[in-house]
C-alpha cells in the first residue's frame, strides 16, 4: 500500500503549511465570552484566506478540494494546533446541503454568512426520548395562515446558546406506521421570543451542549428544506456530508499519543522520568500500536472510499475506534500522574489540559452516534450479521 501524496497534494500541503505560519493566533482566550469572540475571528479569517469550506465548489468560496486535499488539510491543522472550528454544522453539513437541495433564496441568504462566521448554526435532531432514533421525534410544526409554528424540545444541541440559525427537524404530521414520513426540516431563527437555550455543564466545567425549548417558535415556508412531511430524504443527504469527514479524528490521537510521550519524559516522580517505568512503557506500547492500527484502518477505509466515491459503513470502524481510544489513553495519562491527577487548572503542576480532555472524551462515544450504535452498524451492515430484536 503506498501512502505517499502526489506532488500537487505536496504543494496544496506547502501552501496550507505556509498560510499557517503567517496566521495562526499565538495565544487562546481563556474566558468564555471572549474564547467565543476569538473562535468566531479565526473563522473569518479562515474565510477570507480562502481556508474555510475548502470542499466547496469556487463559486461559494471554496476550492473545490478533493478529499485527498481534505484530509492533508486535517492533518496539517492537527500539526499547528489550530483552533477548532465554531461553525462545524454550518460548514461541513448546513451548506454543502443547502448548495444540493436548497432553493436560490436559500443559497443567497445563508451559505456566505456561514461561511465567514457571521452566522453560527446548530443541529435540531434529538429529543429526551429521540436520541438515536430520529424518526421518533415529538416536536411539531403546525400551520397557521402565512407562518408554522413550532413546539417541542431538543437536547445536546452542541453551540446552541451561542447559534444564529437551526437546521431543525419537526414533525408536520403523522402516517401510521410509517415514522420516518411526515418530517420536514426548517432553518429555524434562534433569535426570537419562542426559544429558550438552556445550557447543559459538562464535566470539565464547559458549556457545548443545551437543551432548547421551543414554545411556538415561528418559521415561514421560505425557511423550508425541500419538501413539507419529506424531511427524512433531506437528512439522508446531510448525513453524506457529515460522514465524509469522519474519521479525520484519528490524526488528532495520533498527536495526542505523541503529547503523552512528551508528557512522561518530562513528568518525574522521586527523581524519574515516567517514561523509565517498565509498566507505563509496556501500556504505551500498547496504545501505540493499537493507535496505529487505527489509523490504518482509517486509510483503508479511506481508500475504498476514493473508489467508491463515498464513504461505507466501515467507517463506523472509524468513528468507534478513535472515540474508545482516546478516552481509554486520556484515562491513561491522567492516572499516571498520581495524586496530582486529582488536581485543576491553576493548582495542576502539569499541564491541566490532560484532565478537561479526559473528561470531555466521554461526550465523544456519544457525539456523532453512540458506541452501541456503532457497534450495531458494525454487526449488522460490515459483518452481516442479523439485526437485534427490537420490540
Amino acid at each position: 500500500m503506498d501512502f505517499s501524496f502526489t506532488k500537487k497534494e505536496e504543494r496544496f500541503r506547502l501552501e496550507l503549511r505556509n498560510w499557517l505560519e503567517e496566521n495562526l493566533p499565538t495565544s487562546w482566550p481563556k474566558e468564555e465570552e471572549a474564547y467565543i469572540s476569538f473562535l468566531k475571528n479565526w473563522q473569518r479569517t479562515l474565510a477570507e484566506g480562502g481556508w474555510a469550506g475548502i470542499t466547496w465548489p469556487e463559486k461559494y468560496g471554496g476550492r473545490n478540494a478533493t478529499l485527498m486535499q481534505e484530509i492533508i488539510y486535517h492533518q496539517e491543522m492537527v500539526r499547528a494546533d489550530a483552533p477548532p472550528s465554531i461553525n462545524y454544522v454550518g460548514i461541513h453539513m448546513v451548506g454543502p446541503t443547502l448548495m444540493q437541495i436548497g432553493t436560490e433564496e436559500q443559497k443567497e441568504r445563508f451559505i456566505k454568512k456561514l461561511l465567514t462566521g457571521e452566522e453560527i448554526w446548530c443541529q435540531g435532531y434529538s429529543e429526551p426520548n429521540a436520541g438515536s432514533d430520529l424518526s421518533a421525534i415529538k416536536t411539531s410544526a403546525l400551520k397557521d395562515g402565512d407562518r408554522w409554528l413550532i413546539n417541542g424540545q431538543k437536547v445536546w444541541t452542541s453551540y446552541g446558546h451561542i447559534a444564529d440559525r437551526c437546521f431543525l427537524l419537526a414533525r408536520t404530521s403523522q402516517v401510521p406506521g410509517k415514522k420516518h414520513k411526515g418530517i420536514t426540516v426548517f432553518l429555524l431563527d434562534m433569535n426570537q421570543p419562542g426559544v429558550e437555550v438552556r445550557p447543559i455543564v459538562q464535566l470539565d466545567g464547559r458549556q457545548e451542549f443545551n437543551e432548547v425549548y421551543l414554545t411556538d417558535a415561528v418559521c415561514s415556508d421560505a425557511d423550508i428544506v425541500g419538501e413539507v412531511d419529506k424531511g427524512w430524504q433531506v437528512m439522508i443527504s446531510l448525513m453524506l456530508h457529515e460522514r465524509a469527514g469522519i474519521g479525520a479524528e484519528v490524526f488528532t490521537l495520533e498527536k495526542q499519543f505523541n503529547n503523552l510521550v512528551a508528557m512522561t519524559k518530562e513528568y518525574k516522580v522521586d527523581g524519574k522520568s515516567l517514561i523509565e517505568d517498565a509498566n507505563i512503557r509496556q501500556k504505551m506500547a500498547d496504545l501505540y500500536a493499537r493507535s496505529r492500527g487505527a489509523i490504518l484502518n482509517y486509510y483503508r477505509n479511506l481508500t475504498n472510499t476514493l473508489k467508491n466515491g463515498q464513504p461505507g459503513p466501515e467507517s463506523s470502524i472509524d468513528k468507534l475506534l478513535v472515540s474508545e481510544l482516546t478516552k481509554e489513553m486520556l484515562e491513561f495519562a491522567v492516572s499516571i500522574q498520581g495524586p496530582h491527577g486529582i488536581l485543576w487548572k491553576e493548582d495542576a503542576p502539569i499541564n491541566s489540559r490532560w484532565q478537561e480532555k479526559y473528561l470531555y472524551s466521554y461526550g465523544t462515544t456519544i457525539g456523532g452516534g453512540t458506541s452501541e450504535i456503532q457497534r450495531n452498524t458494525i454487526g449488522e451492515r460490515v459483518l452481516g450479521l442479523p439485526k437485534d430484536l427490537r420490540a
